[in-house]
């Protein structure tokens, strides 16, 4: 582990809990001993024989760190950064497959670490044309004990998607937090009317600032693509609040809670799942576009693994999926020339 914060200390924790034995080290030695004394690590230091090797520093240090893990280790490496297109660039080896959890607290560094922070969330991998399928899998396999949902994407269209759902509302939120601050000072009652939904609204403001300087600076042009369109889409619902068109208020509060209630949510019953088995082609990245063409199709991902062919050297991508879309996933994989076979749990 490198960077011990409150991603790379829950890391620790979730590894540890689940038998793994764990090395960590942090630009700050105290962290280092807080983190071996609250159980998030056994020792200090980089383990040069680690299976694998995460990376959970800022994103503007996250390349040279991932560079010297390859270097410095035989193992895996991957990272947690929420930009993910600049250190793909940078980082080209098989070895290495870039990462995000869409996990968080409002709790900053090692203080926050959660073992159960990664059950239930979200975790973005970004594989890439070189991209090996056993680091691949391997990443998966971990993240995946973890308790997290792993979803593949291209890094530039992670980048672009996160500016969506995660950068500007984060922006926003402190905008918005920074309105209110600026009014209550007119009106002293009105941060202590502020709750429910505002508070609800503007709780990601009050996550460490520090880390964001970087995030905008790395993911900047789609960063400010999305502001600009959020811009566009409030100044037209600024125009029909203005001239009271109520049909057309309607219509967009409608889409908008209709497109809220349609939010993804995890599979929790294994009765509804089918398993879908393909061989992987011999090529290289193979297994990351069964996970890319599954983002693509909206299609939650229950579980995965590679498993070997005594006959073959070649493996076979054995994954669950709700039944419901084991159709459309199937198609999918077809048309991308993999040949799946589909059998429905009972």
């Amino acid at each position: 582990m490198i960077g011990l914060g409150l991603i790379g200390g829950s890391i620790g924790l979730a590894l540890k809990a689940r038998g793994w034995h764990v090395t960590g080290e942090d630009i700050d030695s105290e962290v280092e001993a807080a983190a071996a004394a609250c159980g998030a690590i056994d020792q200090p230091g980089l383990d040069a024989t680690a299976e694998i090797t995460f990376v959970a520093v800022p994103v503007s240090r996250a390349a040279e760190q991932v560079r010297r893990a390859l270097s410095d280790t035989t193992g895996t490496v991957t990272d947690v950064g929420s930009v993910k297109a600049p250190i793909c660039r940078l980082c080209d080896d098989p070895r290495f497959v870039g990462g995000h959890p869409m996990a968080g607290s409002e709790l900053d560094g090692l203080d926050g670490a959660d073992g159960d922070l990664f059950n239930g969330a979200v975790w973005v991998l970004t594989p890439v044309e070189h991209s090996d399928d056993t680091t691949f899998a391997q990443v998966t396999g971990v993240v995946g004990s973890l308790g997290a949902e792993v979803v593949a994407l291209n890094p530039e269209r992670h980048d672009q998607l996160v500016a969506v759902v995660s950068h500007v509302p984060h922006l926003t939120a402190a905008t918005l937090m920074g309105l209110a601050s600026d009014r209550a000072e007119e009106h002293a009652a009105l941060l202590r009317l502020a709750a429910g939904g505002f508070r609800d609204m503007t709780r990601v403001a009050s996550g460490q600032p520090d880390i964001w300087l970087d995030i905008c600076t790395e993911n900047r042009t789609a960063i400010v693509e999305v502001l600009d369109q959020l811009m566009a889409g409030l100044s037209d619902v600024r125009e029909v609040i203005n001239l009271a068109d109520r049909d057309a208020l309607l219509e967009r509060l409608a889409a908008a809670r209709q497109a809220r209630a349609n939010l993804p949510a995890r599979i929790v019953h294994p009765e509804e799942l089918a398993e879908v088995r393909i061989p992987i082609p011999d090529r290289a990245g193979a297994a990351a576009e069964v996970f890319t063409l599954a983002a693509e199709l909206s299609v939650n991902i229950a579980s995965f693994e590679v498993v070997h062919v005594v006959e073959s050297t070649r493996g076979v991508a054995v994954v669950l999926v709700d039944q419901a879309f084991a159709d459309i996933f199937k198609g999918g994989l077809m048309a991308r020339g993999f040949r799946p076979s589909v059998q429905v749990l009972s």
